[in-house]
């Protein structure tokens, strides 16, 4: 650092100093940073190509979508025997298995049995509450019927026939 009593104040030594000095105004800092022009993208539009051996989406005659094929080499159909017609239309192949369809069987019998086994001993017991006289025996089969009540509810519904159904 300089003291301040060493610093020159003369007149004639003020513009040899601005001349020197590394510090621009605004305006010309703007001006050498700012781009001339802004830097945008252009869209240069590409020939149509034509398909060669893809699939391509497009319309059919009633205008729904539909996917088309287009070939490299184009297939000439073989000449048909005397006496053919044209060949009969692809559709999906069948499995060369010799085995026709698989049908399954769907068996609720076992369940059904189950419940009307509970069934049958709902009755069983509400009978039996009916004419007994003992106090404690009459709690015990209320207790037993409001077991059978609610195993009768979970197992008496679609749900639980679908999950215990024997398939063969």
């Amino acid at each position: 650092m300089e003291p301040i009593s060493g610093m020159i104040h003369s007149p004639a030594a003020a513009p040899s100093l601005r001349e020197t000095s590394g510090v621009q105004s605004p305006r010309q800092e703007e001006a050498r940073t700012a781009p001339a022009a802004p830097v945008t993208d252009e869209y240069i539009p590409e020939e149509a190509r034509t398909p060669c051996g893809l699939y391509w989406m497009g319309k059919d005659e009633d205008g729904s979508p539909k996917i088309f094929f287009d070939d490299p080499e184009p297939r000439e159909a073989a000449p048909l025997p005397e006496g053919e017609n044209s060949p009969a239309p692809e559709g999906p192949e069948k499995p060369a298995s010799g085995r026709g369809e698989e049908k399954c069987t769907c068996d609720t019998g076992k369940v059904d049995r189950e419940i009307e086994q509970l069934k049958k001993r709902r009755e069983q017991l509400e009978g039996q509450l009916r004419t007994e006289t003992d106090e404690t025996r009459a709690r015990e089969l209320e207790r037993q019927l409001a077991q059978v009540d609610r195993e009768l509810s979970q197992k008496d519904n679609d749900t639980y026939r679908r999950l215990h159904a024997q398939f063969s």
